[in-house]
């Protein structure tokens, strides 16, 4: 339960409707970082409780229902069909306890909604608690968990944070030419390399694995026409936080994503997150070597990530990912784990 991550205070009167959840309503936990002078979670460490704060969420952006062009845009292809209690509750409750950092992109919303649909624990780390509510809607608390935090702040990244995380998803990243999202010092330098490296630097040993999503052309950024992406160093700090993924002792993998479609589904809740489609761009091509160039489904990036968690043929392995017309794997681990081995099988007889 949450209650017992360390020292954490909690906010449970969110005020969030339940027409999409019916059953019993619980809150979705919000958990504040507590730094104190030994940094650690004992609890006979001096521990300075920060003020609780009540967090508020519109309702009205709930319960009004998603404009009908996204709708009709959304209707080709369920990509999980389980958005009913039922459904959900028919799974059997997973041991994992899912780190997602970058929760409410448009990658790690799809994983976190993925990870909910699927019954795994996911925790999340949020600059902005209150976009979980609107994204995520009520949760009972021993499926989601909300820390706020910020990787580009090592203080925000008390070992409390971490206490019974099995695996890391992180799918961070920002714009590779300026734009509004890096205000703030939102720059790939400060997300993608120096956010991954406090990140990494911060978890315990005990994690099973890191997920990273990463991007295509990382390795020739210098090259054209990678070099006119990288014109503000993007796919040199991603690179960087590759390298100190790979070195790190973790067991990893790293999913290089081509360019992103599909999406960003951020304004949008849970039960449309689930309805999400690929459209006719289904099937995935999975490479290894830095040699893919296209396009990806933001659904398929999730899909992958949630995949490599479970399949040991991706254990400290890289994978590029496109999508392409036609049907693809969907959820299906079995398919998931021939284009693995296919990418792996298809790298080896490149390299001999």
């Amino acid at each position: 339960m949450a209650s017992k991550l360390c020292n954490f205070p909690l906010i449970t009167d969110l005020p969030i409707p339940t027409k999409f959840f019916p059953k019993q309503s619980q809150k979705i936990p919000i958990l504040f970082p507590i730094h104190h002078p030994l940094h650690s979670c004992s609890p006979f460490s001096p521990v300075q409780l920060c003020s609780t704060r009540k967090v508020a969420a519109s309702s009205s952006s709930l319960s009004s229902p998603a404009p009908s062009s996204v709708s009709d845009s959304l209707n080709e292809q369920v990509v999980e069909q389980l958005t009913s209690d039922s459904s959900r509750d028919a799974l059997p409750s997973s041991s994992k306890l899912v780190l997602v950092v970058g929760g409410s992109g448009g990658v790690g919303q799809l994983v976190v909604a993925s990870l909910l649909s699927r019954n795994i624990k996911a925790r999340l780390i949020l600059r902005d608690p209150e976009k979980a509510t609107s994204l995520f809607g009520e949760q009972d608390e021993e499926k989601l968990q909300i820390v706020k935090g910020d990787t580009r702040n090592p203080l925000d990244l008390d070992p409390c944070v971490f206490q019974g995380v099995t695996h890391v998803i992180c799918c961070t990243g920002t714009t590779a030419f300026p734009s509004r999202r890096w205000d703030g010092d939102n720059t790939p330098e400060k997300v993608d390399w120096e956010g991954v490296r406090n990140l990494v630097s911060a978890l315990p040993p005990s994690v099973e694995r890191i997920i990273l999503v990463s991007s295509i052309g990382v390795t020739k950024f210098n090259e054209l026409p990678w070099s006119i992406m990288n014109l503000f160093g993007v796919l040199k700090y991603k690179k960087l936080g590759e390298d100190f993924v790979r070195n790190s002792g973790f067991p990893f993998t790293i999913i290089r994503a081509g360019r992103l479609t599909d999406g960003p589904y951020t304004s949008y809740d849970l039960n449309t997150l689930l309805k999400a489609t690929a459209g006719e761009r289904r099937a995935v091509v999975v490479g290894q070597g830095d040699k893919l160039v296209g396009e990806v489904s933001r659904l398929v990036v999730a899909e992958a990530c949630i995949q490599a968690m479970d399949l040991d043929i991706t254990i400290n392995q890289i994978f590029e990912i496109n999508s392409i017309v036609g049907d693809g794997p969907g959820n299906d681990s079995e398919e998931w784990r021939k284009l693995f081995e296919a990418a792996q099988a298809g790298n080896s007889r490149t390299q001999s």
